[in-house]
């Protein structure tokens, strides 16, 4: 819809792209409160709230009449609706699944995937006939309306206790996580994936139409949708194989993530080197697929090793970076390797002493802590 928004109210190139990254570092700088936030309040009533919120500011978007006015509603406001969703959801999530965690997480991680591809015909196809203010109205409107029913309907879990107030757990405590080595490597290994995600988003599109000579609308669909068709099954072949190994030894979560990292790089660099476009295609659809198996562990993993009533807070959301169209695929590909062997240490080295700290942190001792 950029163009069409452009066109209406005059606004530059560089604004345009100043709207995105005010919403990026509003996302970014408001998700640790966020998470503090899910730890001490009812984490469904956060979700609800959330959901409504960056609705209303997507539906308000629409009346936009100057670049401030997005600045404020689409960057800001919306942002900050938005930070509080994925801390609350994710850590609600876990609170509800032990043996089918991954499998839960990555049911919802697909959302993502079909988010990606479809929001962007819809949208387009919406303000290709009626304007681009009508898809903004009618996004906002729908969020609001599941706003609504998520209000209505989410509720906890069968047998487990209803979650109200509790003391928010001191910061010290929080911080005290990150010290964890395995923390801090599933960290470097989350920031390599999205370092190579937001380049392949921005730039993908621009490669196959330049290099292959596809129409922007063209280029647009196919980069993105053979993609996320084969993250798609990765996380859910993923999440059912990740619960089936964390059964017997929980650090194979995290072999289990290297292993679409590592799998995966390679396809990256094919993107950049295959001619026929079919050949590409089919390193996109593979690419993705390993990336999907990544994906299916990203908070799973991280759960293993952190105490309940923190987890919210320490899932301080993506990390985000901006890579330019001078971006490299070897280079993109190297940095999934990075990540793949952060995995590995935290999985080999590290991993079974943190997860007895965060078991013990819960309150856990002796023979149950073993036993665990």
């Amino acid at each position: 819809m950029l163009p069409l928004l452009r066109a209406d109210l005059g606004i530059t190139d560089v604004q345009a792209r100043l709207i995105a990254s005010v919403f990026t570092a509003v996302l970014a700088l408001t998700v640790p409160v966020a998470g503090y936030v899910g730890d001490v309040f009812n984490r469904a009533k956060i979700v609800t709230l959330s959901l409504f919120g960056w609705s209303l500011s997507t539906l308000l978007s629409g009346f936009g009449a100057s670049f401030g006015y997005l600045v404020v509603v689409r960057s800001i406001a919306t942002g900050a609706g938005e930070a509080f969703y994925a801390p609350a959801a994710n850590a609600l999530i876990a609170e509800h699944h032990s043996e089918t965690r991954a499998r839960a997480l990555s049911i919802q991680q697909t959302s993502l995937y079909v988010g990606v591809i479809v929001s962007g015909l819809v949208s387009g196809f919406i303000a290709d006939r009626f304007g681009w203010r009508a898809s903004f109205w009618v996004f906002g409107l729908c969020g609001v309306v599941l706003a609504v029913l998520v209000g209505l309907r989410l509720r906890p879990a069968r047998g487990a206790p209803v979650r109200v107030r509790t003391p928010a757990p001191p910061l010290r405590q929080v911080f005290a996580v990150l010290r964890r080595p395995t923390v801090i490597l599933l960290v470097v290994a989350f920031g390599c994936m999205v370092f190579v995600n937001i380049g392949f988003l921005t730039w993908m599109p621009t490669f196959l139409h330049e290099q292959f000579g596809l129409s922007f609308a063209n280029a647009g669909f196919s980069s993105m949708a053979y993609h996320h068709v084969g993250a798609f099954a990765g996380v859910m072949f993923g999440g059912f194989l990740s619960d089936r190994l964390a059964a017997r030894q929980p650090h194979r979560r995290l072999v289990l993530q290297a292993v679409g990292l590592l799998a995966a790089a390679p396809f990256i660099w094919l993107l950049g080197t295959s001619s026929p476009l079919a050949a590409l295609y089919g390193a996109l659809a593979v690419f993705g697929f390993f990336r999907g198996v990544y994906d299916a562990g990203i908070y799973a993993g991280l759960l293993e090793v952190i105490e309940p009533r923190l987890r919210s807070s320490v899932l301080l959301g993506y990390l985000k970076g901006d890579v330019g169209l001078a971006g490299s695929f070897v280079i993109l590909a190297g940095v999934y390797v990075v990540g793949g062997a952060a995995l590995l240490l935290a999985a080999k080295v590290f991993f079974a002493t943190d997860r007895l700290r965060g078991l013990a942190g819960d309150g856990a001792t002796g023979p149950d802590v073993l036993h665990h």
